[in-house]
């Protein structure tokens, strides 16, 4: 079914509304799709180093507060694993991209 010209017309005016919307463009790019995802697995890792450093104080404790770390750690990996699986092998790739880009920015900024 074709769209009527008043249909067509309000189409083209939410699409270029959307083009100039910067913060949505951010959104839908390929680095902001998996910036989410990036960001908890990092703090998960931050978490997961800590909590190493935890059971090892806790075995000295109690055993039940080692385990309770234990269990803290798995639930850490989980995280991770859940995380780095929605972002896949391409959202990693655009991630790394996209530092690449930040980080050349950054460089040429300060020379």
């Amino acid at each position: 079914m074709a769209l009527s010209d008043d249909e067509q017309r309000i189409l083209r005016q939410i699409e270029q509304e959307l083009q100039n919307d910067e913060k949505f463009a951010q959104a839908v790019s390929p680095a902001g799709l998996y910036r989410h995802s990036a960001k908890l697995v990092r703090w998960a890792i931050v978490g997961l180093v800590v909590s190493v450093a935890a059971l090892v104080f806790a075995l000295r404790v109690h055993f039940i507060a080692a385990f309770a770390v234990f269990v803290v750690m798995l639930a850490l990996l989980a995280i991770i694993e859940r995380n780095a699986r929605a972002i896949g092998k391409a959202g990693i790739q655009d991630v790394a991209g996209a530092i690449r880009k930040v980080r050349a920015d950054v460089t040429r900024k300060f020379d």
